[in-house]
């Protein structure tokens, strides 16, 4: 090989590590169009206030107190303030809200449980923000942001009115405002996660789904929800 052609080799080989250099800096690097956390939470906001119903697929994680369990279903939400949590594993487990109340029940039960909706209290609720005029800030404290997997990011904080029984709440959010996933560490360390995908905005859902009419010959008890 003739020294011109080395020399040439050479600098392609150069320029290959500068440029290799230059995306691996560019990756380690945020981008300066990244948003930041107040950004971000806003097009939370504006995702779903131009929504008027949801539905997606879900899988629960729970991790807490010597248990460990994975169920999964379809949400269901539509304004104002319906929701509906339809387990297919276990199959028959029900949470509801009706814009009234909110109806516990899994097959077999011997009793449903409904508490009143300005009253619930349950790890699901986090996303009733979105049933309404959604403000995430006024949702979440001390708001913090990171990048999360997949180019997605997380953003972070206390969820206001359960200090006693939530420590942290971080949501995995697409750059768009999307939420696909929640995760909640509680006060005790017990740490639920639900992963959504298949969202369909604006699905057509009959208003009938949120209607519960308990098994006959099961009460109906009303109660705090079940933990």
């Amino acid at each position: 090989m003739s020294a011109g052609a080395l020399l040439r080799r050479g600098g392609w080989i150069l320029a290959a590590v500068l440029l290799s250099t230059c995306l691996c800096a560019q990756e380690r690097s945020p981008s300066a169009q990244d948003p930041n956390a107040h950004d971000l939470a806003q097009r939370v906001d504006r995702h779903y206030n131009q929504l008027h119903s949801l539905k997606a697929e879900f899988t629960e994680s729970y991790e807490g107190l010597g248990m460990r369990r994975t169920e999964s279903g379809t949400l269901l939400m539509m304004k104002p303030g319906r929701m509906k949590w339809d387990y297919s594993a276990p199959p028959g487990k029900l949470f509801l809200l009706d814009g009234k109340f909110a109806w516990f029940y899994s097959r077999g039960d011997l009793q449903v449980q409904r508490i009143a909706a300005k009253e619930l209290d349950d790890l699901r609720s986090p996303l009733r923000f979105l049933l309404g005029h959604t403000e995430l800030e006024k949702e979440l404290s001390n708001l913090a942001l990171a990048r999360g997997p997949g180019g997605n990011f997380t953003l972070t904080g206390q969820p206001k009115g359960q200090e006693k029984r939530v420590s942290r709440l971080t949501l995995t959010v697409t750059a768009e405002g999307a939420i696909t996933g929640i995760e909640i560490e509680e006060t005790d360390g017990a740490l639920t996660r639900f992963t959504f995908t298949g969202e369909a905005p604006n699905a057509a859902i009959p208003a009938g789904q949120f209607r519960f009419t308990p098994p006959p010959g099961v009460p109906v008890v009303d109660s705090a929800p079940p933990v």
